[in-house]
This record gives C-alpha cells, sequence and structure tokens, in this order.
C-alpha cells in the first residue's frame, strides 16, 4: 500500500463519519421542527451532509483509484 492509498482510506473513513455525524443532526428532534417550518436543514446540517459526501467520494476514488491502475 503507497502513500496516496493509506491517504485516501483515511479521507474516505473522515468522510463517512463527517457523513454519519450529518445524518444525525439531520435527526435531531429540533432539526425537524426547524426543516417543518422552514422546509430546509440548518445550514450546518447542510454542510456535514455534502461535506461528508464530497469527502468521502473524494477519499474513495483516491484509494481506490491508485488500486485500480496496479
Amino acid at each position: 500500500m503507497n502513500v496516496q492509498s493509506a491517504v485516501g482510506l483515511a479521507l474516505l473513513v473522515g468522510g463517512l463519519v463527517w457523513l454519519g455525524f450529518g445524518i444525525h443532526a439531520a435527526d435531531a428532534p429540533l432539526e425537524r421542527f426547524a426543516e417543518a417550518f422552514t422546509g430546509r436543514y440548518t445550514q450546518d446540517t447542510q454542510w456535514s451532509l455534502i461535506g461528508g459526501a464530497v469527502l468521502a467520494a473524494a477519499g474513495a476514488a483516491l484509494a481506490f483509484g491508485t488500486l485500480a491502475r496496479r
């Protein structure tokens, strides 16, 4: 395993953790209450969901893209 694959796996795990925090925040009672009145999640929850998904995708591409090239 080279350094690029290790960094990719670390980014993938970090992104999945961040995405998990976003999903957990989206299920919070106060978040559901705010979403019922405004029709959308709060900005913090949106950034957690989007940022976690982007980071996980970038980590997966970096980690598994380097493995596929070998």
